[in-house]
């Protein structure tokens, strides 16, 4: 377990798959930034039988409060600039239930999730995108530490459109 004060970031379980498995296909609490569609049932329950849900590639943990309620998830998955591996970066996502939003959750996980990510591999750089309109998740990457670097202009299709993103990093040792 990872300990921070407000939350902490546990390993999946498989106890944990069916409640990974009802968020993977609610679009309410995916929120209009992370809802992509329909997606398979049982993705997770793949995914964790066929390799766990942590790996070099890519990963997932809960987030928990203290008392150890699920609340939401953190991901990465590896991103490839250049054909070695020091091109090698890991971009994170995050997705909290409705009812946990705007405490300040969001922060805190993924900066528990970038100190992990910079513990676990040598790695320069975690990065992460947001839709350009999303000024929440801006402002929680913001307080985790990362600094806005540009802009993909139309680089992610949702809900019938094209969106902007705004990218964010943070190396290590800031």
């Amino acid at each position: 377990m990872i300990h921070g004060t407000l939350v902490h970031l546990r390993q999946v379980a498989p106890d944990d798959l069916d409640l990974l498995e009802r968020w993977n296909i609610d679009p309410d609490f995916a929120g209009a930034f992370n809802y992509f569609g329909l997606r398979p049932a049982g993705t997770y329950t793949q995914r964790f039988a066929e390799e766990g849900m942590l790996s070099e590639r890519h990963g997932t943990l809960l987030i928990v409060l203290p008392d150890g309620t699920p609340i939401g998830d953190v991901s990465y998955h590896q991103v490839a600039y250049g054909p070695n591996a020091g091109g090698r970066v890991y971009n994170i996502g995050i997705a909290i239930a409705p009812a946990h939003r705007g405490k300040g959750y969001g922060p805190e996980a993924q900066r528990l999730l970038a100190a992990y990510l910079f513990d676990t591999y040598p790695i320069m750089r975690v990065e992460a995108s947001t839709d350009s309109t999303n000024i929440v998740e801006q402002r929680a990457l913001e307080k985790a530490g990362f600094t806005r670097e540009g802009v993909l202009r139309k680089a992610q299709w949702r809900s019938g459109g094209w969106h902007d993103l705004f990218v964010y990093s943070k190396l290590r040792g800031e």
